[in-house]
């Protein structure tokens, strides 16, 4: 359906571009190619033409574009998310005190190491 609403997007904007560049502000572009009087349609037909034309593409561009946003795909965007959450959660901050032992380990509990000459086992 994504792909469906994006086609449809795509399509709309080039007829919305080629419907712009068709009109001209001072009454030109392709209402003047009519300026025969035997025209069925004559310049403030064609003109009121382009301008409905221009509002319609308008406002489908603008509920495509909502139902686009509404369809997009979203499968892969929660394991996406984990992974960049891990990676927050796992991150460093160089900006850390380090965090040293404040005990001082018992001498009782722990056996001498040998010297480095002793092979007497």
């Amino acid at each position: 359906m994504y792909v469906l609403i994006t086609v449809l997007i795509f399509i709309v904007c080039v007829l919305l571009v080629l419907i712009v560049l068709v009109q001209n502000s001072k009454g030109g572009g392709l209402a003047s190619n009519f300026q025969s009087s035997n025209q069925i349609m004559g310049v403030r037909k064609t003109t009121d033409f382009l301008e409905k034309a221009t509002w319609v593409l308008a406002g489908s561009l603008l509920v495509l574009s909502i139902m686009g946003s509404a369809f997009i795909p979203r499968e892969g965007a929660m394991l996406e998310r984990s992974r960049v959450q891990d990676q927050i959660e796992n991150a460093v901050d160089p900006t850390q005190v380090p965090n040293f032992p404040t005990t001082v380990p018992d001498v009782n509990d722990e056996t001498p190491a040998p010297a480095a000459g002793d092979t007497s086992n």
